[in-house]
């Protein structure tokens, strides 16, 4: 669980070449794309560009390299070649590398077109929470501390927050322990410690915050069909607070002074 300075400075490549990933995507009009094009698109940068390994791709069975969430899907939707990307939709990209052995993890939510503003709002809030919860990470501070500042942010927003899917432990393996949850009680849970390394990845819903498993067995998605935003990184626990593996060159963390 927790990582010697050996490994996080691996780590640190492998988030760093993921942030890249999204770089190179935010360069795209997504508006017309099949989700099953991006998803070789970022199949090659990922094996050929970066010389890496997109670690998703055959992990519990999962054939592809990324997750793409449109709208009223929550997370791990599946790559479609019939599944076209349009003017106005929201859509979550999930990604993994694995580099040296170790692997980061990060996603984000992409407005295409001409966004309704109601979707727009339930993205930034949705990225907020994350940093919200990012802001909590300290030695000495609880995984606790995280879940309930990202709910509260979601809550005081007029949304909801998934409770069936959570941030994890990240290194060697995608998915170690500790479960980071997006929703908790201040003061309770794992004390952090320096060393550690997990994403913090917040699902937030317009509606209830219920949810179902399509048919496919992987497309989660809303029970009122209302629409869902999700960001994600990976950070590491470190003796000043925190930092952010996985941040990309454009990115500027919205942290809090803390007293």
């Amino acid at each position: 669980m927790v990582k010697t300075s050996d490994e996080l400075a691996l780590m640190r490549v492998s988030g760093k070449l993921l942030a890249s990933v999204f770089e190179m995507l935010d360069g795209l009009d997504l508006a017309g794309m099949s989700t099953m094009q991006i998803n070789d698109l970022v199949d090659r940068f990922i094996s050929v560009d970066l010389a890496a390994r997109p670690a998703s791709k055959g992990q519990y069975g999962f054939k592809y390299v990324l997750n793409c969430s449109i709208n009223h899907v929550v997370c791990h939707g599946v790559p479609d070649p019939d599944e076209i990307i349009r003017d106005g939709d929201i859509i979550n990209l999930d990604i993994t590398l694995e580099k040296s052995g170790f692997i980061a993890d990060s996603s984000k939510t992409y407005l295409v077109g001409d966004v309704p503003p109601a979707a727009r709002r339930l993205a930034r809030v949705a990225q907020e929470a994350m940093w919200k919860g990012i802001g909590r990470v300290r030695p000495g501070a609880h995984l606790g501390d995280i879940g309930f500042a990202i709910e509260r942010h979601a809550k005081k927003n007029g949304y909801s927050v998934v409770r069936e899917y959570c941030g994890h432990g990240i290194g060697r393996e995608m998915h170690e322990e500790p479960q980071v949850l997006n929703y908790g009680r201040p003061g309770t849970g794992l004390k952090l410690r320096e060393g550690m390394v997990f994403t913090i990845e917040p699902m937030v819903n317009q509606g209830t915050r219920k949810v179902t498993t399509a048919r496919d067995g992987w497309t989660v998605v809303t029970n009122d069909r209302k629409l869902s935003a999700q960001f994600e990184h990976t950070v590491a626990v470190t003796g000043g607070g925190v930092e952010v593996l996985t941040l990309r060159r454009d990115e500027t963390p919205m942290l809090e002074r803390r007293g």
